[in-house]
């Protein structure tokens, strides 16, 4: 990526292969929105060549104001033709990045006919070839700014269009689109119109891939994945098609309008950079979620959550859209919300928001925490790349629990009232927070503009203290943000019963809108006090100094998962914080996890205690602390069931702290292995990835198991474990894969990142702390959006753990022509080592 100046303005711009593209600003697109209106798109796509290119032809019909000018994200390979309203126009009018137009009349048809390139990068038109068996795989991604690598658009959301999709495509292929197939007929695939939906809502899934069908409720299901996974999704299709049909149920409950776009076909796709993507009537999942070994009950819960997530999606971002990407909550936070909840309520898995509390909280409050904070709803996102940043932890899991919080202060029967009359306002069209507002302060009789401006307007999180005598809350935020907000929270009192466990004696609801606020019952005699017992707010949690010491005698003894997750993650906040010590929290993981029930509860503590030690413990403290880790999850081996998710929970997270090489060796060669626990080709590749970290495996036995796993996840688990090999040539060659292969996946480069850094090879990778410094941004320039921010993410040195590495940083940040996408990665990481190294002295 490059840097420009226009005028007192920068612009960022993106450089692929040969393509340069600028972001899109708020000021351009209010303009082209009051310039045209997009009626329809109609686009045949010819992939029958090989090589790295496609042929595009696009029909573009809109209106405009008689004699404008305007312009379309285009970015091609070369241009053959493009005529408007039948005058051809000069192909000089294509730069590689938008194409110029004047003169427009009020109803306007342009016709282009380009060759376009593929991507690798998870954008555009992605192609993938599977390394099992040779197969080629295409899907569309146009998210965000992406539209112009694929045809001719008016790129942003408020402009929505019906599109028409044909797919030229080889004879043995399938096809799928958001719209419904009309014909097929040799290699030729034709779609029905769709509603109107915004550009980087369409898409297209491509390949001999393996279908499954089914019906629900007069709407037609369907299944895709790659032939290679053609067993696995045979075997799963029966829970995931039960969970759509529950999930659509659930929808059909609580909204007044029906699933609104047709048919319902979900596809997991290779490489994909998010977990899954909301294309109406086809959405598509990063195939790792067709699992193919044994997994927890957590994962399943997972998948579960992100079915209804992406389903929440086709009513808040599909039917009715932001008007632009200030009001990216309105998409995400409610998908995040509604997906937690409807899961919860409508399939089997029931522990959603145990899960939520625990994983997607602790996302929000580290972003809401780190340098690049911003509200939920910010009154300005200046452009696509500045919008791009805010898919974070805020957008998603703080403005869920924000709609957690507004539901516990309106009343669900008065929230779901506002979203059905908001939806009726603004089906198939664009609205903005203050629509959503009105709908809402509508229903409810209560005023929300109060409510928004302090949990929607502003960032930061607050933090809640409980005192018992006097009885009190007391509510503070940070010197810089310091606002102060209503929440409406429980007070837990929790009392041990005659049969040792402990017992919920009642729960206060209380509202705490001040910087001290008197619980209306005073009497906080208990042997726990739980603070936001149920988890209803989002804040930084303390407790009394009485319940806090009792934390690891009466953990094990409470039998609500939920309150148990406030309490872990609480005291792993505090760790964070510097309020409590890393070896406080080991000695707790020690004696509390063993006896834990739920398994996300036992992922999330072992990944984060296990980073936590990594980070905030000293060279001198941290073998012992690691190797107190790797003795919890050992306990909690032998005392888990058989054949169950907390046993396979709990050897991973033994696999990655042990430094038992004998022990990981033997059940590398099913040697040892506990009872029930499935040494399948997954936990292969973490036994030899952590193998190879400690010295004890090479890049012979790499070679190995790939050979035995010739898989796209194979692949992907070699790309990661030949990056920590611990030689000089290795870590040379994984460097330069990140930094200049440009050939090389998004996946694969990603994962070579990922295990890149270890501390077990500290001073081996020393050399490369002042290299990422002065590499990376050469490496923003051959990469672009989610990858780019991934692989910077990765290979970021953040267990160089030191002041030097902070100093690199800070003249890093110096630079005023740094990516911003690199400007944020390294912010935030250093915010991270600021706090590491604080809690070290």
């Amino acid at each position: 990526m490059t840097a420009c100046y226009r005028g007192a303005v920068m612009w960022r711009t993106r450089q692929t292969g040969m393509m340069v593209v600028m972001p899109l600003t708020r000021a351009e697109a209010t303009a082209r929105a009051a310039t045209v209106e997009v009626r329809s798109y109609e686009v045949h796509l010819d992939v029958t060549a090989s090589g790295d290119t496609f042929e595009s032809r696009t029909v573009v019909r809109f209106g405009a104001r008689v004699g404008a000018s305007t312009f379309l994200e285009f970015e091609p390979s070369s241009v053959g033709s493009i005529t408007l309203n039948g005058a051809s126009v000069d192909p000089s009018a294509a730069d590689g990045r938008r194409l110029a137009l004047a003169g427009l009349a009020e109803d306007n048809e342009l016709v282009v006919a380009a060759t376009m390139r593929y991507s690798n990068d998870g954008e555009g038109l992605h192609k993938y070839t599977d390394p099992g068996d040779g197969n080629v795989y295409l899907y569309q991604h146009l998210f965000i700014n992406n539209g112009g690598r694929v045809l001719p658009c008016f790129d942003q959301p408020d402009l929505k269009a019906s599109w028409q999709v044909s797919v030229t495509a080889p004879a043995d292929w399938k096809v799928a689109t958001n719209g419904a197939l009309v014909s097929q007929a040799g290699g030729e695939w034709r779609f029905a119109p769709t509603k109107p939906i915004s550009t980087y809502l369409a898409t297209v899934f491509a390949g001999p891939f393996h279908a499954l069908t089914d019906e629900h409720d007069g709407i037609p299901l369907a299944l895709y994945a790659r032939a290679s996974l053609a067993e696995q999704l045979d075997q799963q299709a029966g829970e995931l098609f039960t969970i759509t049909k529950q999930c659509l149920d659930r929808f059909h409950e609580m909204f007044d309008i029906r699933y609104p776009f047709g048919h319902y076909q979900q596809a997991f796709a290779p490489e994909f950079n998010f977990g899954a993507m909301e294309y109406p009537g086809l959405v598509i999942f990063r195939d790792e979620m067709l699992y193919r070994g044994a997994v927890t009950d957590s994962q399943r819960e997972s998948r579960a959550n992100v079915i209804a997530h992406e389903m929440a999606h086709m009513w808040f971002g599909d039917l009715v859209t932001m008007a632009w990407w200030d009001d990216l909550w309105l998409n995400e936070s409610f998908a995040e919300y509604l997906g937690t909840r409807v899961a919860a309520e409508a399939t089997s898995f029931k522990g959603t928001w145990t899960t939520f509390a625990m994983q997607r909280k602790a996302w929000g409050l580290r972003a809401d925490q780190h340098p690049s904070t911003h509200p939920v709803a910010p009154s300005e996102v200046g452009d696509t790349d500045q919008a791009l940043l805010n898919f974070d932890g805020i957008s998603y899991a703080k403005g869920a629990a924000t709609l957690k919080q507004l539901v516990a202060f309106v009343g669900d029967e008065a929230f779901l009232a506002g979203l059905n009359d908001h939806f009726a306002a603004h089906s198939y069209a664009n609205a903005t927070l203050a629509d959503l507002l009105r709908a809402l302060t509508k229903a409810s009789g209560r005023d929300l503009a109060a409510w928004a401006e302090v949990w929607l307007r502003q960032p930061q999180v607050n933090t809640l203290r409980l005192t018992r005598s006097p009885a009190s809350v007391q509510q503070s935020a940070p010197a810089s943000f310091p606002t102060l907000r209503p929440h409406k929270i429980g007070i837990g009192l929790f009392d041990r019963a005659p049969d040792g466990t402990m017992v919920r004696r009642t729960s206060l609801l209380v509202d705490v809108d001040a910087a001290e606020t008197t619980p209306v019952d005073a009497d906080l005699s208990a042997d726990l006090v739980l603070l936001n017992d149920g988890d209803l707010t989002y804040a930084k949690i303390r407790l009394d100094e009485t319940s806090a010491a009792a934390v690891p005698t009466v953990l094990p003894l409470i039998s609500d998962s939920l309150a148990r997750a406030v309490l872990w993650a609480s005291t792993l906040d505090a760790v964070v914080d510097g309020e409590r010590a890393v070896a406080e929290l080991v000695t707790l993981v020690l004696t509390a996890l063993p006896v834990e029930s739920e398994v996300v509860i036992i992922e999330d503590v072992l990944r984060a205690t296990r980073s936590l030690v990594d980070r905030y413990s000293t060279p001198e403290t941290r073998p012992a602390a690691l190797e107190l880790v790797a003795q919890a999850a050992d306990r909690l081996i032998a005392v888990s069931e058989p054949g169950g998710s907390r046993r396979l929970a709990a050897a991973r997270g033994f696999i990655g702290a042990t430094t038992d090489v004998a022990r990981l060796r033997g059940w590398l060669a099913g040697e040892g292995v506990p009872d029930g626990l499935a040494v399948d080709a997954d936990l292969r590749w973490l036994i030899l990835y952590r193998l190879v970290v400690l010295g004890a495996a090479g890049t012979a036995e790499i070679d190995e198991e790939y050979a035995r796993d010739r898989s796209a996840t194979g692949e992907q688990w070699a790309a990661r474990s030949r990056a920590a090999v611990p030689t000089a040539d290795a870590k040379a060659a994984a460097w330069q894969r990140i930094v200049t292969e440009v050939k090389l996946s998004n996946r694969l480069v990603e994962m070579t990142a990922s295990g890149f850094w270890h501390l077990e090879q500290i001073e081996l990778t020393a050399p490369y702390v002042a290299r990422y410094f002065a590499e990376m941004p050469d490496m923003m320039r051959i990469r672009s959006g989610m990858s780019a921010e991934k692989t910077a993410g990765y290979a970021y040195p953040e267990l160089a753990v030191s002041a030097e590495t902070r100093r690199l940083a800070a003249e890093l940040l110096g630079r005023e022509d740094l990516d911003p996408i690199l400007r944020r990665v390294v912010q935030d990481a250093d915010d991270d080592m600021r706090r590491a190294l604080d809690a070290r002295f």
